[in-house]
């Protein structure tokens, strides 16, 4: 097999989870239009969210983080890895059957450990019965993970980086649909979402097909790497739980502030666009990669792997998060005051946009650092980190909500990002040379935070002086506009005449294996 480029990949992956994520921030756009902060738009985000919990449990965050390396070992070793992919397909359908019967019967539990709020109210009827509705997606999406990790060990990243754009083109279309022929508007987002996993999975299954794995569903069976593949997962399980019970504290908080479920939501939806293109790509591409590499012992392959994932995540996310702490209130405005979704709401927004943005390094920075566990299959260290990533977020989230409002969930997650950092940094210091920093590294990296420091004083002062031009009406999308391109002009001029990122550097990334 080719070797795979690290930042080729990165790129693709890039691409298209930029798609997805604009067309995230137009099927949100229109929800928030539609349905502002009120109880049915609140129903339906903690509805959506119970499958996607459970998803980032059982698939992306545990079994692919086993799965990955011990597949692309066998790939690379050629161990029959298309048998042990097929065995680990029917062994994660079984369970998640098993587990969707069982969680469609206590959804009324279910609901009340996502948002404790509801009791009470018309949204724990309305957010049980979309729940119901929509929670089959978890087996859909969670074999569609699997398939995609599948994809991306063997250096196929395309399909699965795509699949995510079909969830939000099937939003939009019944988004549009129900308000042109007037059907109930939560009803129809709910059952999209088991639609839009069919469309995933039939995706990527068939990407995998062409690519010489013909998966289908079998009669499970518990063999020795299946039963290596399930010790492996189970720390990695459990701190996959760690991290929903962290998403469940902020939800929880921000239930019993009205409207706050949807102003988190705003919020996330918009710091997730550089985090997706960014972390999670390069999760993506450095788990297989330093996988492969481990396995060859190429330890200085994988150290300029890690530390080009380093660089260039941090190079893209911190000016990023200087740019939401400092304009947030130009960018929701813009990108979401509309019709139910008022100027209050905006604030209240912004304000939780800011804090996320604060951390927005932090949870890039896991994506980098956890890979360098997972590739040694590894998964105990990092879920002890979580629970003490836990215990950060559970005593400032709950503990400042009664002072400070919804916006404690905010506070809890970004220190908690940076806490798990910290730690994920101090346990890598045993891990040998492939886990310690370059001299590139140490070189550009002050002068990316210059330049991002530039830039957002830049971004300050237009943003005073263009005020009034972001007031609702048609030149409010030309002033973010230029405002936006203002920035990214100003970050990559001061970052390039620094030496913290040099064009001449990015293309010979891209054609470096």
């Amino acid at each position: 097999m080719k070797p795979i480029r690290l930042m080729a990949g990165f790129f693709t992956v890039g691409v298209w989870t930029m798609a997805s994520r604009v067309l995230g921030f137009v099927r949100d756009i229109l929800i928030v239009a539609f349905l502002g902060s009120g109880p049915v738009a609140e129903a339906f985000l903690i509805a959506f969210a119970l499958p996607n919990m459970f998803r980032r449990f059982f698939a992306e965050g545990a079994f692919n983080m086993a799965f990955v390396p011990m597949f692309s070992k066998k790939l690379e070793g050629h161990e029959d890895p298309e048998t042990f992919a097929q065995d680990a397909f029917s062994g994660l359908a079984t369970v998640l059957i098993a587990f969707t019967l069982v969680a469609l019967f206590a959804m009324p539990w279910l609901v009340l450990a996502m948002a404790g709020g509801f009791l009470g109210d018309d949204r724990f009827a309305l957010a049980t019965t979309y729940g119901r509705i929509a929670f089959p997606y978890i087996l859909f999406i969670s074999l569609a993970a699997l398939l995609s990790g599948l994809l991306n060990a063997t250096g196929r990243f395309a399909a699965a980086a795509a699949a995510p754009v079909l969830l939000n083109v099937l939003f939009i279309a019944t988004i549009t649909a129900a308000v042109q022929l007037g059907w109930p508007l939560g009803d129809t987002l709910a059952w999209t979402v088991p639609v839009a996993g069919i469309a995933q999975l039939a995706l990527v299954w068939t990407a995998a097909a062409r690519a010489g794995f013909r998966l289908r569903f079998t009669r499970p069976r518990l063999t020795p790497d299946l039963k290596r593949l399930a010790i492996i997962a189970a720390p990695a399980a459990l701190a996959g739980g760690v991290v929903q019970v962290n998403l469940l504290i902020g939800r929880q908080v921000a239930s019993f502030f009205e409207g706050a479920i949807v102003w988190l939501s705003v919020a996330d939806r918009l710091y997730q666009l550089p985090l997706g293109v960014v972390g999670i790509a390069i999760g993506v591409v450095l788990l297989p990669d330093l996988s492969r590499r481990l396995r060859a012992k190429d330890t200085d392959g994988g150290r300029y792997a890690f530390n080009r994932a380093a660089e260039i995540s941090l190079a893209l996310t911190v000016p990023a998060a200087v740019a939401l702490v400092v304009i947030p209130v130009p960018l929701i405005s813009v990108l979401f005051q509309r019709g139910a979704f008022g100027a209050d709401d905006t604030m209240a927004t912004a304000l939780a946009l800011a804090v996320y943005g604060l951390g927005l390094p932090a949870f890039v920075l896991q994506k980098v650092l956890q890979p360098l566990y997972f590739a040694r299959e590894n998964t105990k260290t990092p879920f002890y980190f979580a629970l003490a990533a836990l215990v950060v977020n559970a005593v400032l989230a709950i503990g400042l909500a009664p002072v400070l409002g919804y916006i404690a969930a905010a506070i809890g997650t970004t220190v908690a990002g940076w806490a798990m950092v910290l730690l994920l940094w101090r346990g890598s210091r045993g891990m040998g040379e492939a886990a310690l920093l370059d001299d590139r590294f140490h070189h550009r990296i002050w002068r990316i935070l210059l330049a991002s420091a530039l830039m957002g004083i830049v971004l300050w002062a237009a943003a005073l002086v263009a005020a009034p031009y972001f007031a609702p009406g048609a030149l409010r999308y030309v002033a973010l506009a230029v405002l936006v391109s203002l920035g990214i002009a100003t970050y990559f001029t001061a970052a390039h005449l620094l030496g913290g990122l040099p064009l001449s550097d990015i293309r010979r990334s891209l054609r470096r294996g």
